[in-house]
């Protein structure tokens, strides 16, 4: 709390953040007590991914779940959140952010109970399945309430800086709670998030003001039903292709069942009255550049985290919590740079963060390519992890106030939504697609040394790095020059 407290985000009177100047006054505490509330939430979202992701050997061994079973743990929950995003997001300039923001906290708390109570793998899965649900629709929301209350520009390019910041952070820090409550039964995992989640339904209670739904507007369901669709089949498409065959009818087919499912998406969205996305939205390219940054940013990262979560402990036999502390310098980056990266955007922008963030993230990758099967971790691991807190630090935050910028307030949750989906699709094919190419090269499966492991994940570990490039270059190919202003006679 006083590592927060230390901000010097600024207000104006009421609600409403001066873009301009204003620097001279204080954010009252109950604002302050809402934007914590918000980013705890985020926070929870990202920390349940990880932890669970770090019991997912104990969860096995435990209920007997094949290796193929075990993925769905993580792939359901993202899907989750990751298809009904846009939804999550619309639902909240329709009904009122207030409203959708609590019930789906509360779905949260409810279905992370019932996680660490139930004895089936099935089970297990829908319980991940309705909290990535359920994260769909806190996610956006608390960022549209963020864009709602803060007028564009500094104060909110600070309150978004702090506010993505704790996704980030979460993800990274879950590590480490993972290793912790693994060490004592892989249930805690799922009990952890139970009373923080209470915590934030009550304070949001209190502290997130009342607003008035939109009074015109529908809900697209018909366009959610064939978005989810589309996004589940994609990902279980490259998931299954290496073991169906990449050539196969069923592999061939299913990809084109995504194409039509993405055309009838589309055909909807051009013909309803209301459409889950205004397809004009998707001609912005501030918006366009920040989806493709998170793709490269999020899939690179995870997809790594995963793989080397995997090579530590499987393989190098690493207990969960000494694994989780090598991770750790990345979160304590990103959570240290919270109270100044709303400054740092002022000064240099979206697009050099970005571009730099990505930067960072690629020569960190390059560099983890030195790693051998006897690892020495100051000089072959912590430089990669530094490289990446920072590329995180740099570019999160940044991403996510160049996708909101100039949106209307009544889209604002739809502009949140779309780059939450990317986030979350995104990364989920990256990590399929990686995990395709570990079990194309027959290595990871068996494999008796350390070293032989290493380099069936090595073309994985190369297709990570070349996505973070792929990153930077799209964004440095989009970016274009300042029109001059005529000079003035």
């Amino acid at each position: 709390m006083s590592l927060l407290m230390t901000s010097t985000i600024t207000l104006s009177k009421g609600t409403d953040v001066s873009s301009g100047s204003g620097d001279d006054l204080q954010w009252p505490l109950r604002l302050w007590g809402m934007l914590i509330t918000l980013c705890l939430v985020l926070f929870l979202d990202g920390l349940d991914v990880s932890m669970v992701g770090v019991a997912v050997p104990s969860i096995g061994a435990d209920l007997g779940l094949s290796t193929s079973t075990l993925q769905w743990l993580i792939s359901g929950y993202v899907l989750g959140y990751g298809g009904l995003l846009l939804l999550g997001g619309r639902t909240a300039d329709l009904a009122g952010r207030r409203k959708v923001f609590l019930i789906a906290v509360a779905v949260f708390a409810i279905a992370s109970l019932a996680g660490g109570l139930v004895d089936s793998g099935p089970l297990l899965i829908a319980t991940r399945l309705i909290k990535g649900v359920a994260a769909a629709f806190t996610a956006p929301t608390g960022l549209s309430i963020i864009t709602t209350t803060f007028a564009e520009g500094k104060a909110r390019n600070k309150a978004l800086a702090l506010y993505t910041v704790f996704g980030a952070s979460g993800f990274s820090f879950g590590l480490v709670f993972g290793g912790l409550m693994t060490g004592i039964n892989w249930r805690y995992t799922f009990m952890l998030p139970v009373p923080i989640a209470l915590i934030a339904l009550v304070a949001g209670y209190f502290l997130i003001p009342r607003d008035k739904p939109s009074e015109a507007g529908s809900y697209d369901l018909v366009g959610a039903t064939l978005l989810t669709a589309s996004m589940l089949l994609l990902v279980f498409t490259v998931v299954s292709a290496p073991e169906a065959g990449w050539g196969s009818v069923r592999t061939i087919g299913s990809f084109v069942a995504v194409a039509a499912l993405l055309a009838a998406f589309v055909r909807v969205e051009q013909r309803i009255a209301h459409p889950l996305v205004r397809l004009g939205m998707l001609r912005r390219p501030t918006l366009l550049r920040a989806a493709a940054a998170i793709v490269a940013m999020g899939g690179s990262f995870i997809t790594f985290q995963f793989m080397v979560t995997l090579y530590l402990q499987d393989t190098l036999g690493w207990s969960p919590i000494h694994m989780a502390v090598a991770l750790l310098p990345t979160g304590i980056i990103v959570v240290l740079s919270s109270t100044i990266m709303g400054g740092v955007i002022d000064r240099f922008g979206t697009q050099p963060l970005i571009a730099a963030g990505l930067l960072s993230m690629s020569l960190g990758y390059l560099l983890f390519l030195r790693m051998n099967d006897h690892p020495d971790y100051w000089t072959q691991i912590l430089p990669t992890v530094l490289l990446l807190g920072a590329g995180f630090a740099l570019g999160f935050s940044a991403i996510n106030v160049q996708a909101t910028n100039g949106v209307a307030d009544h889209e604002q949750g739809l502009a949140a939504g779309l780059v939450q989906t990317a986030m979350q699709v995104g990364p989920a094919v990256v990590l399929a697609v990686a995990t395709a190419m570990i079990g194309t090269t027959g290595s990871a499966e068996n494999v008796q040394t350390a070293a032989e492991v290493l380099d069936g994940y090595r073309p994985a570990l190369i297709f990570v790095m070349f996505v973070a490039l792929a990153g930077l270059l799209t964004t440095v190919n989009f970016r274009r020059r300042p029109k001059l202003a005529p000079a003035m006679g």
